[in-house]
């Protein structure tokens, strides 16, 4: 990556760039964002401004009554998902680390759209099929080492003509890299790709921003 005079790498300049030309994120995400950084650890597991905006308009596109989101982490992306629900929609978001749980329900009790969230702690693969309920819209963005048994799972709660969102599928390019043969996350989202990709049910496209986002669609 080239280095620009000012001390960013291009990569840095242009997500400066892009930041600067969209929709703000509010003063209540760019304070959860920087609590994020400062108190959890891997704070670069939250979305951040420039996915959440388009997290935001793909919910606004998609217009799910009933969303998921597998892997709450500090709460950022479902804010986010929230904002762009319609009237009466809901997003169920499910966090396996329990010790977030204090820190998810504080800053969604601050968002206002608590009426909007459904927050459940446990393990996804156990707790969405008890739901017993058909999602519109799924954001897969948990354990990447169980992203094909995510998929597997949530196709059976997937309305017809839904949507799936799936954070990290090009995982900082190592899903290309023979250095990573042996990780057992890159293992997992390569099969999950893999999956996809070979899934006669949905249609698919892939964003290549920041850790690659994949958009699947559920046939009629």
């Amino acid at each position: 990556m080239t280095e620009l005079g000012t001390g960013y790498t291009g990569e840095e300049a242009l997500e400066e760039y892009i930041s600067a030309h969209i929709d703000t994120e509010g003063e209540l995400l760019s304070a959860l964002y920087r609590e994020t950084n400062i108190h959890l650890l891997n704070p670069r597991m939250a979305s951040g401004h420039i996915q959440g905006r388009l997290l935001k308009m793909l919910t606004s596109m998609i217009k799910p009554r009933t969303a998921l989101e597998i892997g709450t982490f500090s709460g950022y992306s479902a804010i986010c998902m929230a904002e762009g629900l319609p009237k009466g929609g809901l997003l169920h978001t499910v966090e396996c680390n329990d010790e977030l749980e204090e820190f998810i329900s504080k800053w969604i009790a601050g968002s206002g759209y608590m009426d909007r969230i459904i927050q459940h702690s446990g393990n996804a693969l156990r707790l969405v099929p008890a739901m017993g309920l058909l999602f519109d819209m799924v954001f897969i963005d948990g354990d990447k080492r169980q992203y094909p048994e995510y998929y597997v799972m949530v196709m059976d709660y997937l309305a017809e003509g839904g949507y799936i969102i799936a954070d990290n599928t090009l995982w900082d390019g190592h899903v290309i890299s023979p250095d990573y043969d042996n990780d057992a996350q890159t293992i997992g989202i390569r099969r999950f790709n893999d999956m996809v990709a070979a899934d006669e049910r949905v249609e698919v496209s892939m964003i290549p921003m920041r850790d690659g986002l994949t958009l699947i669609r559920k046939k009629n």
